[in-house]
């Protein structure tokens, strides 16, 4: 359940997440969200989830947006991955944290805050063909969006 509040606040999209060589990849940071948000850019991150057990924050827009999410123990971190693994996605991954956004959003957050990158499974049949969304959106784009606002809907 926790990964799929934070997979639908990022949005979902597969990919690669690029080259992973730890070549310029500083020391993985710790902190909590608003700690890592900083150390990422982001001075103010939209706290989402106040839970004892997660703490989970938006920041960036558009393109840029991405989520960080932190967790009380490791073994709810791993619990986490475990469970997002099958919505597709890409993943930075720290102690005790997790930060979800595009390849290229991870990337860039990983020069920031270290950690290494992992790539849920791919999206199936379920989550679109390829064909597209509306408007001529990407699939991922229209997924992501969906999840933006079946999200706001639920927590709102």
């Amino acid at each position: 359940m926790l990964a799929c509040a934070l997979l639908l606040t990022a949005g979902c999209g597969g990919g690669d997440g690029g080259a992973d060589d730890g070549a310029g990849v500083p020391e993985t940071a710790t902190g909590t969200v608003e700690q890592l948000a900083g150390k990422a850019g982001c001075e103010k991150p939209n706290l989402q989830i106040d839970a004892e057990e997660l703490r989970q924050g938006r920041c960036g827009r558009g393109d840029g947006r991405y989520v960080l999410a932190t967790f009380a123990t490791h073994k709810g971190q791993q619990d986490w991955l475990s469970e997002a693994e099958g919505y597709g996605g890409t993943y930075l991954v720290g102690p005790k944290w997790v930060a979800v956004g595009s390849p290229k959003v991870v990337e860039s957050l990983r020069g920031k805050l270290g950690g290494d990158i992992e790539t849920g499974a791919s999206h199936g049949p379920a989550h679109g063909d390829g064909s597209g969304g509306a408007s001529g959106d990407s699939p991922e784009e229209s997924h992501g969006d969906a999840h933006q606002e079946g999200h706001e809907g639920s927590h709102g």
